[in-house]
């Protein structure tokens, strides 16, 4: 399906939501984090900039830095996840993000983002946003985005068929990742309208969730 602003709703029995992006504005620290990281590699900020979004610190690290060792990936991710954590200046709910997660209390949802427990929590907490009961983490899967892992396990830990689950992203490789787990995704933000989302929205204000007569969710978007 091409993407839209103007979409019919979808159905679904569940949605799993990324975080950075899409639930929370954390660009301002990421901006900062890898810029110093740029800078101490000798590397194109403006370049790099366009590869991490949605990924795993480590994975994009692996894409800028093709010719390094993993474990030279993994440990200076460990450092920046800290670095991370450690500032929370700039982090804000994306528009309409409070008011969309509320209207998902007691439905089946799920977060699903690259950062790893302790950022995934500073930063909603920061954002004013709750966290849901099924997250999945850095910490659960083997495999950043754009592989589907992460998204596969969570509709498996909602129990839900991955048909029935509609993604909410903004990078080009969560899009990614929830196409390849056979998911219909809302592409959020001026950055998912490229990636050919199912559906496009400009932010959260333009969603709508209720839930119908048999359990299952309806979205729609105007």
């Amino acid at each position: 399906m091409t993407a839209t602003t103007a979409a019919p709703a979808l159905t679904a029995r569940a949605v799993l939501l990324d975080m950075d992006g899409t639930l929370v504005n954390s660009d301002a620290v990421v901006e900062r984090c890898w810029r110093r990281w740029a800078e101490k590699h000798g590397l194109d900020f403006d370049e790099v900039i366009k590869v991490v979004h949605g990924r795993q610190g480590y994975a994009s690290m692996a894409v800028l830095l093709p010719e390094r060792p993993m474990a030279e990936n993994h440990a200076e991710n460990r450092e920046m996840l800290v670095a991370e954590t450690s500032d929370m200046e700039g982090v804000v709910p994306v528009p309409g993000a409070p008011a969309f997660m509320a209207s998902l209390a007691g439905l089946p949802h799920a977060l699903v983002t690259s950062a790893d427990v302790p950022l995934s929590n500073g930063r909603m907490a920061a954002a004013g946003l709750p966290l849901p009961d099924v997250r999945v983490t850095a910490e659960s899967v083997g495999a950043s985005k754009p592989d589907p892992e992460g998204f596969l396990k969570g509709a498996a830990e909602l129990g839900f068929d991955p048909a029935d689950c509609v993604v909410f992203e903004d990078s080009e490789a969560g899009i990614q990742a929830g196409l390849a787990a056979g998911m219909r995704v809302v592409g959020i933000g001026a950055r998912a309208a490229a990636f050919g989302p199912t559906v496009h929205v400009d932010d959260l204000t333009r969603v709508r969730v209720e839930a119908t007569a048999d359990g299952s969710l309806r979205l729609t978007f105007g």
